[in-house]
């Protein structure tokens, strides 16, 4: 009976395979270009044939590891971005990164109707679904021996150092090898090894199988014994391993009589794919032009100086990856240095958080809740906060250092700096211990701003308790410069003390890196459907051009310019005397009247106030006694009203 139904079996699947299925009679096929990498960002090809009756929404999904959950993709591509899709055939090539793991590429079936509304990124597109898989490749990924990569300098704070970090993915001793010549490097340092776990992660994604990825181990390295102002040559890594490229850097000079930095905020960094969150492809930009302003430094030391919001990882463990590649090429060469911000640290059950800042700290962090910072970066001092769970303590939070002419000071928006606390008592000591001879300059930095006039109505009560707790010390010792991001624009106001133009430090933001959330500047109260605040007094300039900023200093002299992205040129510069003395972009004691909280001259009670009046008054008086300055203030404001044309980019959902 067997045997005589089984021609009967075989015609029935055949006219199954030909009639009702037809998909199946032709196997999409997935092929690469290569099976085997060496560095981060090699290319590979994937091409691609045979997908049957294309849909506008197929896509090319990267697995990493291989053999991660289908829904647990760490980036992916629609195939319609492939020229002649349409065919059923094409190819993209993606430069892919070093995750110590090997890689998988899938090509999957996606319909409009099986869109699933609440699967979505956070620009609120529908995230692929991968219930149709067409075709595999087999695993592929990156050779051994090639050495470790994400490597970044530091400044150790002591004389004659330079701290070196980098990843590995087996944590097998590695170390650094230096000199003053590139063939050679017979100076040898060996390395500390860290790392982190799944289980130090305070929250998804960062601890679910979704955002979690194996982190290497983190190496990190001190050169010693430097000469000043002498270009070294090092490498990292071990024979057994392999090494990496050699890099060389200038070493710094405590008694030079000059000061370099590049300083921005917010960049974040740009994947060459899709993902879960989005990417700042503004950051390539960032990152091209000062390369350029490196190389054209030759044999003078520099610094970077990266405020908050560094990779904008949020959760998803590959994104740093990214970021520190991104950085290599010039972080390599000169120290990179930052202060933690809210996308680094912020989540649900953090150790502070008084009833004021209930809404301003919130899951920003994506549940990293410091760790990947605290331990990829190792900045001077040794400032720290326990976070109240198994995650190891909070580092990198406030610190200073002295590089040539300018006393550089960082600070932590994230965690206590009210008076009494110990980050208010550092920056106390530190800021009255300054020697003005030696460093005539002094630049204080945090992340989220002082000053603004944006929109953020969330971080309104930051930034009152840093006006009523830390203003004073800044003001008392006569810093200079304080610069903030988390507000994605440029922004530089007046020499100020308590809304009022004429002493105290110049406040610039400058968190235009790379993030482009867009905020919409503060409408006045008496007009609040007017989508743009008119610019007020106390602010000097304002742009939302993506960029960086530069500061050049010398004993008599701090200038300070804005380099806009589309062309790599200055679009705003101030200049700052030893004596304090702002030679341009200066306000002679103009109170700034639009508050925002405040903006029409009354108080509380809404009835005109009498100081309202007497600061009228003192500002006609002073007018009458410097007539001729307010003259040339007024074409200098001519000037900044060209630039008042404002467009909005994007609202903002989140800093």
């Amino acid at each position: 009976m067997m045997n005589s139904l089984t021609p009967l079996l075989f015609i029935l699947f055949f006219f199954f395979t030909i009639f009702i299925n037809p998909s199946i009679s032709k196997s999409p096929s997935l092929k690469l270009s290569t099976n085997s990498l060496s560095k981060s960002n090699n290319l590979v090809r994937v091409n691609w044939s045979g997908v049957d009756s294309p849909s506008q929404l197929d896509w090319l999904g990267i697995y990493s590891p291989p053999n991660s959950s289908l829904r647990n993709y760490i980036g992916y591509l629609y195939l319609n971005t492939s020229q002649n899709w349409q065919s059923g055939s094409g190819s993209i090539t993606i430069p892919l990164i070093n995750l110590r793991s090997k890689y998988k590429i899938r090509v999957f079936r996606w319909t409009e109707s099986e869109i699933i509304p609440t699967r979505q990124d956070h620009d609120h597109n529908p995230l692929p679904q991968p219930k149709h898989l067409l075709a595999e490749t087999e695993e592929f990924g990156f050779e051994s021996g090639y050495g470790p990569d994400q490597i970044h300098l530091a400044l150790t704070g002591e004389t004659g150092e330079m701290r070196v970090m980098f990843v590995s993915g087996d944590g097998k001793e590695n170390v650094v090898r230096y000199g003053l010549s590139s063939d050679r490097m017979d100076w040898v340092v060996g390395t500390r090894i860290g790392r982190y776990e799944r289980e130090d992660m305070c929250d998804a994604p960062a601890n679910n199988s979704v955002g979690w990825r194996d982190p290497g181990f983190i190496h990190d390295g001190v050169m010693v014994s430097l000469e000043p102002r002498k270009r070294y040559f090092y490498k990292v890594g071990s024979d057994a391993g392999g090494w990496s490229n050699t890099f060389s850097f200038v070493s710094p000079d405590e008694n030079s009589g000059e000061t370099v930095a590049f300083l921005y905020g917010d960049m974040g960094t740009a994947t060459p794919y899709n993902t879960y969150i989005r990417t700042q492809d503004e950051s390539i930009s960032t990152m091209k032009w000062i390369a350029r302003d490196i190389e054209a430094l030759s044999d003078k030391p520099a610094l970077i100086s990266h405020i908050g919001d560094i990779s904008y990882a949020r959760g998803y463990s590959w994104v740093w990856d990214h970021f520190f590649n991104q950085i290599e090429p010039v972080a390599s060469k000169v120290p990179y240095h930052v202060c933690i911000g809210n996308h680094e640290y912020d989540w649900p059950l953090q150790p502070w958080k008084p009833d004021w800042a209930m809404y301003v700290y919130a899951k920003d962090g994506g549940g990293e809740c410091g760790v990947p910072y605290s331990l990829k970066f190792n900045m001077p001092g040794n400032s720290s906060e326990l976070t109240g769970s198994r995650a190891p303590p909070t580092r990198n939070l406030y610190y200073s250092f002295n590089f040539g002419v300018v006393h550089f000071v960082y600070l932590s928006t994230e965690t206590n700096f009210l008076k009494g606390s110990e980050q208010y008592e550092f920056l106390k000591k530190d800021l009255e211990s300054v020697d003005r001879v030696k460093t005539p300059f002094v630049v204080v930095q945090g992340h989220r701003p002082m000053y603004t006039t944006s929109n953020e109505v969330r971080d309104r009560p930051m930034g009152e308790k840093m006006r009523e707790h830390l203003e004073p010390l800044l003001v008392d010792n006569k810093v200079n410069l304080a610069l903030w991001g988390h507000v994605h624009v440029y922004e530089r106001f007046c020499p100020m003390k308590n809304y009022t133009c004429g002493s105290g430090p110049i406040h610039v933001v400058i968190g235009m890196a790379g993030q482009d959330w867009q905020p919409i500047w503060a409408p006045r109260s008496n007009h609040p459907d007017m989508p743009i605040f008119p610019q007020p007094a106390h602010s000097i300039f304002r742009g939302s051009e993506f960029g960086y900023t530069k500061l050049i200093a010398n004993k008599e002299r701090l200038t300070f310019t804005y380099i806009g992205n589309h062309d790599g040129e200055m679009h705003d510069k101030v200049e700052i005397l030893a004596n304090g003395e702002v030679v341009n972009g200066k306000i002679t004691n103009t109170p700034f009247v639009e508050r925002m909280d405040n903006d029409d001259g009354k108080g509380k009670d809404g009835k005109t106030s009498i100081l309202w009046y007497v600061k009228g008054a003192g500002i006609l008086l002073s007018g009458l006694l410097v007539g001729y300055l307010l003259g040339f203030m007024s074409r200098g404001k001519k000037e900044v009203v060209t630039n008042k044309e404002w467009i909005q980019l994007k609202t903002t959902e989140e800093s």
